[in-house]
């Protein structure tokens, strides 16, 4: 492929880097994995790279578009710059996705770089929906509205959804459960995000591991009034000693569900509270959209606990779910588990934001000129 007039795009290498992993994947033109890697450091991504196959173009997620990015763009040098500047709106993601794309931008000079963002997928979302209710000048000065995360994998879990049940977007309504260590929902209608549980930070919404969810921010302000705390030492709470890991002493959702089949009261509740603020959320999202048609798990947790599902599904029969117990027991993979005759369908979608990130890299590479 020819750099500077881009061509057709045939192998990506997605590059997704999170706040303490990075994971490699090249792709060819129908999406199979050529190779994948999870280097650990620096020296080793450029180990991993070494004899790879030269990719034309590489796709790099980034968390955070601000509200300039609504969509993929090529990184050049004044793009770079604006990705840095977003740096306070995600803090713990932003600077080891640019890291990441600084390094493989040395490692592979002359092959163009595109940004994927997990923000661009809620970019669309009505302003009912985005915006705070906080004084104008805050949302002015300091772009203050409901950004959303998981974008990347809410988008690909709803288009995956729809073509699993042989559905057009066009008309259905679909409420995504992106459920691992960091956890959000997305409602979506005709593909497009409507609504979504994470906000201004990834700390608004669900459980999660060990993160709050949703607090009175009316608390967070009575404890450093009160009770001395500091900013930093409220944000580092909430953000890593909160969640599951504040409820019943693990951040693993699976070690949680062995203690609670032990009997164990903190794992107990831990699962109610984790478990409450799903299915309200769920429910909200469903809301947002006029009714529900799809259920799409996906995530870590959304893929591999049959109980989480099972306890979110069973406390969702008044819209219309119902799983089959044995198909949730056995998913694996892109599953169906829906209870024959269910009005809304339930599915497991195996998550590949790799395929959405290479998705968007090459449509992009397609519009660019020639």
């Amino acid at each position: 492929m020819d750099p500077a007039g881009w061509g057709l795009t045939v192998r990506v290498l997605v590059v997704n880097a999170g706040s303490s992993s990075l994971k490699l994947r090249l792709l060819d033109h129908d999406d199979a994995v050529l190779r994948a890697a999870e280097p650990t450091s620096p020296a080793g991504l450029a180990c991993a790279l070494r004899g790879w196959e030269r990719p034309d173009v590489v796709g790099h997620r980034i968390v955070h578009g601000g509200t300039e990015y609504t969509g993929p763009v090529r990184v050049d040098d004044e793009v770079r710059a604006r990705l840095e500047e977003l740096t306070d709106l995600a803090p713990l993601h932003q600077p080891a996705a640019l890291t990441a794309l600084d390094e493989v931008t040395t490692l592979l000079p002359g092959v163009p770089a595109v940004a994927c963002f997990d923000t661009a997928f809620h970019a669309g979302m009505p302003a009912a929906a985005a915006t705070y209710a906080v004084p104008a000048e805050w949302r002015e000065r300091y772009a203050i509205r409901r950004y959303g995360f998981h974008g990347l994998s809410h988008a690909y879990c709803s288009q995956r959804a729809a073509r699993m049940l042989d559905r057009p977007r066009a008309g259905l309504r679909v409420v995504t459960c992106h459920l691992g260590a960091g956890a959000s929902l997305a409602a979506v209608l005709d593909g497009r995000g409507v609504d979504t549980t994470m906000g201004f930070t990834p700390l608004e919404g669900l459980v999660m591991a060990t993160r709050s969810g949703t607090v009175d921010p009316g608390l967070v302000l009575w404890l450093q009034e009160h009770g001395g705390l500091s900013a930093h030492e409220v944000a580092t709470a909430l953000e890593h000693r909160s969640g599951l890991v504040a409820l019943a002493g693990s951040a693993d959702l699976r070690e949680v569900e062995a203690a609670a089949g032990r009997g164990a009261p903190d794992a107990l509740l831990a699962l109610a509270v984790y478990t409450h603020r799903l299915v309200a959320g769920i429910a909200s999202m469903a809301a947002a959209i006029g009714g529900l048609d799809v259920l799409a798990f996906t995530g870590g947790v959304g893929e591999n606990s049959a109980t989480v599902r099972a306890r979110a599904t069973d406390r969702l029969a008044f819209l219309g779910v119902a799983i089959d117990p044995a198909g949730n027991r056995s998913a694996s993979g892109d599953t169906d588990i829906s209870a024959p005759g269910a009005a809304v369908r339930t599915v497991v979608v195996a998550a590949r934001e790799d395929l959405q990130i290479a998705h968007e890299t090459r449509l992009l590479s397609e519009r660019a000129p020639r």
